[in-house]
């Protein structure tokens, strides 16, 4: 979910009587959600947004230790402003780090001065390790770095890949942010051009004699416990979040139920070699309708890029299937750009970067700028919850 601070400032009015800050409350729900949509903030349902924290795990070990957001009260009582905070469970090392990320930071035009006033609240907390934001948009980037929040070392968290597999849908829905009004009819010699190209590029995923055969699964079971002990070992020097069976399901549950969840897997006789995570990411205002790769593991470094290539070929079939217009991946390394050159992805430049950290200790801020312990994805934060 993107933050929504437009106008930030850390000047105060003197006619606003100032808000009230406290922590927020299951039962602050209603106005959350309303003061969300004013501002075309996606909101989840109830139950969805509670299950964000009553059924996460980092939460339930640290429940009576850390809120689950801040709220402005104006001087009625209403709600004015609203920042989610989420635990997560990390591991780096051997040692196990407690993590919090943002979510839906809103705030109402009068009290936009105080918006600050929420994001220095979510990093003065003393018993969180990391603080993580993976939405962060253009709007709040010079918030975070107010607070010292930096750029994750590693990736381009301000581009993404993608490949089309719905041209005439994909070439509407770019018309329309065009802001066309004629998207229907001219995106027909529009999205001729661009299957032209990629026909012409000759997009390959997988190699000659190499073809990996990826199977689809419904969900998460004991395989999955049995992958992230051996992924914890073949990593420790990784920074990762915890991908235990239990932590996937609480994290996917919502989008497995509706169906906006893909998961496939790379097998062999003694258990998974790898799985990726596909999720539905629309935006509806423009029509767009967009899957995303959140989240690739392997236990084979060398064989990892076949199979990454082999379940992005398996999931550009299926957006194609379901008239899905398009397959993103975001921030991608050289490395892996390098390997998806034979795949012919088109490229998009985001509005800024995406992913932004702080560690609380300076050792964990010092040990963090070395790029190597980092492997982020849409899977960190709260991008793909």
């Amino acid at each position: 979910m993107n933050t929504d601070v437009p106008n930030v400032s850390v000047s105060m009015p003197r006619t606003q009587k100032p808000p009230r800050l406290r922590e927020a409350r299951f039962e602050d729900y209603p106005q959350i959600a309303s003061l969300a949509s004013r501002f075309q903030l996606h909101m989840e349902s109830f139950s969805a947004w509670q299950h964000l924290w009553t059924n996460n795990p980092a939460y339930r070990e640290i429940q009576d230790k850390i809120p689950i957001g801040w709220v402005l009260e104006d001087s009625q009582g209403s709600i004015a402003g609203y920042l989610g905070n989420i635990p997560l469970s990390y591991e780096l090392q051997g040692k196990r780090l407690l993590a919090a990320t943002t979510r839906a930071w809103v705030v109402d035009s009068p009290y936009r001065p105080y918006s600050l006033l929420l994001l220095g609240t979510y990093f003065q907390q003393s018993n969180v390790d990391l603080f993580l934001s993976t939405t962060v948009n253009s709007q709040s980037a010079a918030a975070y770095c107010t607070f010292d929040g930096i750029p994750v070392p590693t990736g381009a968290w301000d581009r993404t890949l993608f490949w089309i597999s719905d041209y005439q849908g994909f070439a509407e829905s770019f018309l329309r942010r065009k802001g066309s009004g004629r998207a229907k009819a001219l995106s027909y010699p529009i999205s001729l051009g661009a299957f032209l190209r990629d026909r012409f590029k000759k997009r390959r995923f997988q190699r000659d004699g190499h073809r990996v055969p990826v199977l689809a699964c419904s969900g998460f079971d004991q395989r999955f416990e049995l992958f992230w002990t051996a992924l914890r070992k073949r990593k420790p020097n990784v920074l990762l979040a915890v991908r235990n069976q239990q932590t996937l399901d609480w994290h996917f549950k919502f989008a497995l139920e509706q169906g906006l969840a893909w998961i496939y897997t790379v097998e062999d006789q003694s258990g998974l070699l790898a799985y990726a995570v596909f999720l539905r990411h629309d935006f509806p205002p423009i029509g767009l309708r967009r899957t995303r790769l959140v989240d690739f593991q392997s236990l084979d470094q060398e064989r990892a890029p076949d199979f990454l290539m082999a379940m992005l070929e398996a999931a550009l079939m299926r957006c194609r299937q379901q008239s899905i217009h398009m397959l993103e991946l975001a921030g991608p390394t050289p490395a892996l750009e390098r390997t998806l050159e034979r795949a012919a992805p088109h490229h998009r430049q985001l509005s800024s970067w995406l992913f932004y950290y702080k560690a609380r200790t300076p050792a964990l801020e010092d040990r963090l700028k070395d790029p190597a312990l980092w492997e982020p994805s849409l899977f960190d934060g709260d991008s793909s919850l």
